[in-house]
């Protein structure tokens, strides 16, 4: 089979090399799936560069998010068991964690379903408790992750605010729901939040970017309101001042959503069949900007680490010669 893979670390299309391997041989409790559709997701630049969590061991393969076809021919969507990644033609995973890939929603769909709505099921319900009439601040709201926020925040009733970078992804957010757009490329965000709100702030802020970001968001957070942290994507980690939080009365919340596969797994499974629902209902559906052949696979995940990207990027692999595992 052909699969991406990493020898060393490094930036992805440098570092990401196709070859031809073996396919991966499942281990105990696992499952071999071809995989139908990976989505690109901000690890798979972090682990390529070995800067994320997880380092697997070299060579590995990238792809932590895919929709796959098991032996018995169900379309399920997985999270690969590393080193066995996604970017590939056939991928190894958990056989308890398997999950129905909802009918209506298409491969690529599905496969963008997972990690980034579930962190942000889990960021805004379980952690931050968004309520109808709430105003939530979504920042980098046409990419991939702040593009699953805001069309959760607006299927839980809420007034939301979409930061973007640039006129192209303001677009984007007007056309996700995003009730005020600000394109902080061109316009003084604080500002235009306070504006906004009324000078009241935003009851929630999701906060995939951190850095500047992450000092807009102090500004601009509503008294008693929640600052959920979901990832750095800006290269910069932010040195929360405690003082400002106990001065202003604001939380600032920490969310890791991979820790629920092995803490709370059960969760994992609601928040999976509440995504499906709204999936059905037409009230979420993964914004697929590019489906790629498996061949561009490095080029995409480098644009997705250059941040040029809107949406999701999905590799959709051709079928080996149509025949399933």
């Amino acid at each position: 089979m052909q699969a991406w893979q990493v020898h060393e670390n490094g930036e992805p299309s440098e570092v990401m090399r196709l070859q031809d391997v073996e396919r991966p041989t499942p281990g105990d409790g696992q499952v071999l799936l071809r995989v139908r559709a990976a989505n690109i997701n901000f690890p798979d630049v972090l682990m390529a560069r070995g800067h994320y969590q997880v380092r697997p061991p070299l060579p590995f393969t990238p792809g932590v998010e895919i929709c796959a076809e098991t032996e018995d021919g169900r379309r399920v969507i997985a999270t690969p068991a590393l080193p066995y990644g996604g970017l590939a033609e056939y991928a190894v995973a958990d056989a308890a964690a398997l999950l129905p890939a909802p009918e209506a929603l298409d491969d690529a769909e599905a496969a963008a379903l997972h990690i980034g709505y579930q962190t942000g099921w889990f960021g805004l319900h379980r952690r931050a408790r968004l309520e109808a009439g709430e105003t939530l601040l979504v920042h980098a709201a046409a990419g991939g992750v702040g593009s699953a926020a805001v069309q959760l925040g607006k299927a839980a009733g809420a007034t939301v605010i979409g930061i973007v970078g640039g006129a192209d992804k303001a677009a984007v957010a007007r056309e996700l729901g995003c009730d005020v757009v600000v394109d902080r490329r061109s316009e003084d965000v604080v500002s235009a939040v306070k504006d906004a709100t009324g000078g009241r702030g935003a009851d929630v802020i999701y906060d995939p970017v951190g850095g500047e970001a992450y000092t807009q968001s102090t500004k601009v957070v509503a008294f008693e309101g929640r600052i959920v942290v979901v990832g750095f994507a800006s290269g910069t980690i932010p040195s929360p001042g405690l003082n400002h939080a106990l001065v202003k009365n604001y939380s600032i919340l920490g969310l890791h959503w991979g820790l629920y596969n092995t803490k709370n797994p059960k969760l994992v499974q609601h928040c999976h069949e509440q995504l499906t629902e709204l999936a059905a209902r037409g009230v979420v559906k993964p914004l697929v900007s590019e489906r790629v052949p498996l061949d561009g696979a490095a080029a995409a995940v480098q644009r997705v680490a250059d941040g040029v990207t809107t949406g999701r990027v999905v590799v959709v692999p051709a079928p080996e010669n149509g025949a399933a595992v």
